[in-house]
């Protein structure tokens, strides 16, 4: 792993504790439910410790249900999503739930106002998240179902998925609990997935044009390997200079550009990369998250 990627890994980490923070400050002590695996974790902790009577102290087993139940999902991914990205998410699901379990959780809300609780978590934990989308990791949970079964069926997808299994959590939490709840903890979720939305672009795709007239086939192989994305190669000529150039084409999303630009000015500064976003795809081609 280059030095670029440790950092967007230790990033990823950073963001694991403060979606950890968001939840178990805010969200936790006002008794709301997050969506997703943390909120499957956090339904079946309520069993264990209020029906169960299982006395854990301080420590909250939210975060260990939630490495729990990823165990399949992770193996799942493994098979289908690839080596690095997979090796990083399960680094970020064991950082996010040593942090669920290890950050204590207030005996009283730092907050009392209940809507100020869910607009302060929903942005803190959608910010965390969305840092560790942004560096190329996962949470795990519902982004690796969702995406192992849009490869499965293109009718498929991670929201269409998120969806089902929210409201499935949230009907949940209506039988448990009271409407309150669950109309706060659906207010969190919004607030929740805005911010990730702002955070993590990596819907937006991109096309980039790159000329150059020198390593293009390094350039290409380079891409390949570290992005996974293919490249589209043609023989040109430069029509003041005269000289050769090659044109290679590549589509891939937005976080992807800075590594490109990277990659590409590595074996020429001189290169041209032109960069256009929303092009409208069909076809093969990879979503990543």
């Amino acid at each position: 792993m280059n030095r670029y990627e440790i950092r967007r890994t230790l990033t990823a980490v950073f963001g694991t504790a403060i979606f950890a923070a968001g939840v178990n400050l805010f969200t936790v002590p006002i008794g709301l439910y997050s969506g997703g695996f943390v909120g499957i974790s956090q339904i079946i902790r309520t069993v264990l410790v209020e029906y169960l009577h299982l006395n854990a102290g301080d420590f909250d087993i939210a975060g260990v249900v939630f490495w729990i139940i990823n165990l399949p999902v992770l193996f799942m991914g493994y098979r289908v999503m690839g080596r690095v990205f997979m090796v990083k998410t399960i680094l970020c699901v064991t950082t996010l739930t040593l942090f669920m379990s290890l950050i204590p959780i207030p005996k009283a809300p730092l907050i009392e106002e209940p809507l100020a609780s869910c607009f302060i978590g929903g942005i803190v934990a959608g910010y965390g998240i969305g840092l560790v989308l942004k560096e190329g990791s996962s949470g795990g949970g519902l982004d690796i179902v969702g995406l192992y079964f849009a490869k499965k069926n293109k009718n498929s997808g991670v929201g269409r998925m998120s969806l089902i299994v929210n409201v499935g959590i949230y009907a949940v939490c209506a039988v448990m609990f009271n409407a309150e709840i669950v109309v706060y903890s659906v207010i969190y979720t919004v607030f929740y997935s805005m911010v990730i939305d702002k955070v993590h672009l990596q819907n937006i795709n991109v096309q980039a044009v790159v000329i150059t007239k020198k390593a293009a086939d390094q350039i290409a192989g380079e891409v390949m390997k570290e992005l996974g994305r293919g490249v589209t190669v043609w023989d040109a000529r430069g029509a003041y200079t005269g000289e050769e150039e090659q044109i290679l084409y590549v589509l891939l999303s937005k976080y992807e550009v800075g590594q490109l630009r990277r990659i590409v000015y590595g074996h020429n500064p001189e290169a041209f990369v032109i960069v256009e976003e929303g092009p409208d795809i069909t076809g093969n081609f990879l979503k990543k998250l």
